[in-house]
């Protein structure tokens, strides 16, 4: 039942700025030049726009529910929702223009992006809707206690308008320019391809490798300590290496079309990233099961760009 009801939340969550927006491109299309409508206005200030849907339909109904519900779920799978959205609404706005094929690419890769992160949401959520929040969340919630339900409001969601509209922000400054393709759209085009197949596949060897830990658990035989196969034996996140590398390379388009402040954005996203590898790294180090051989890992291995192992003495026979 909970599953069924969090899954008819999820489709119903984002109608408020759905509608409101239809409502304002109908009302600009039969009067657009209705002097000081708060429509006329909307369609003259597309980000703020953007930022003020932000704020009452996720910031605001999303942490209501969240409430509720005693768990944020909500943000997680919206992360792979709100740019796919994003980039359509830049796309329809009134006073858009843009270059076909830049236009194409960009709402293709977007896509694209959002399956491959939403199917590997659901597929390490066992495919339930809302099954539990995110673990820094939780983390948050024990440290917070009784004043977690308002410092939520800031910790899990203001802070994510910043991100999601911040890195979202090429996506206007191509829908500010029309002008022609030309050899950056090409390298900013394969900076995303890149960074969404490397993110697939080191997503793909994580959900494999702790799968093969759980069915090893079922059979009572040790785990394998750390995952160093694949993508991982190079880079200690090559998933976020990925991440990073679609979102700088949206970064390319914006920076080509005179739109170089939009790197912004991508900036506070890597930053954000680095203190989060920092949490994840110490939740490992943690584990006294994995905690020397994630030693030897870090000492061998890069943190995010792949690059060769390194042996430090009395690396080289041991396995990690």
């Amino acid at each position: 039942m909970g599953n069924l009801l969090n899954m008819f939340i999820a489709f119903l969550v984002p109608l408020p700025s759905i509608v409101f927006y239809r409502t304002f491109l109908s009302t600009l299309q039969q009067s657009p030049d209705a002097p000081g409508s708060v429509f006329q206005w909307c369609s003259n200030h597309p980000l703020f726009l953007a930022n003020i849907l932000f704020f009452v339909n996720v910031n605001v109904i999303f942490w209501l529910i969240g409430l509720l519900q005693s768990s944020h779920w909500l943000i997680d799978l919206y992360w792979t929702v709100v740019p796919v959205m994003l980039v359509h609404y830049y796309a329809s706005h009134p006073y858009a223009k843009s270059n076909f094929a830049r236009s194409l690419a960009v709402i293709l890769l977007t896509w694209v992006w959002s399956v491959r992160l939403t199917h590997n949401y659901f597929r390490r959520e066992k495919w339930q809707w809302g099954s539990r929040e995110d673990w820094r969340f939780s983390d948050m919630r024990r440290k917070y206690g009784k004043s977690w339900w308002w410092v939520s409001f800031f910790a899990v969601y203001l802070v994510q308008q910043v991100f999601l509209v911040g890195i979202c922000l090429p996506m206007y400054a191509v829908y500010s320019n029309d002008q022609p393709w030309n050899v950056w759209d090409t390298l900013a085009t394969v900076v995303c391809i890149s960074g969404i197949i490397i993110a697939y596949f080191a997503d793909t060897q994580l959900f494999n490798y702790v799968e093969r830990n759980r069915k090893l658990k079922e059979l009572g035989e040790p785990p394998v300590a750390n995952l160093d196969e694949g993508l991982w034996r190079y880079s200690r996140h090559p998933n976020y290496f990925g991440e990073q590398l679609w979102w700088w390379g949206l970064v390319i388009y914006g920076w080509n079309l005179g739109h170089g402040w939009t790197f912004i954005g991508s900036l506070v996203n890597s930053l954000c990233l680095a203190y989060v590898t920092g949490l994840v790294e110490r939740r490992m180090l943690k584990r006294e099961d994995r905690a020397e051989a994630y030693r030897l890992y870090q000492k061998t291995t890069s943190v995010w760009i792949p690059w060769f192992r390194s042996n430090p003495e009395g690396a080289k026979d041991k396995k990690l």
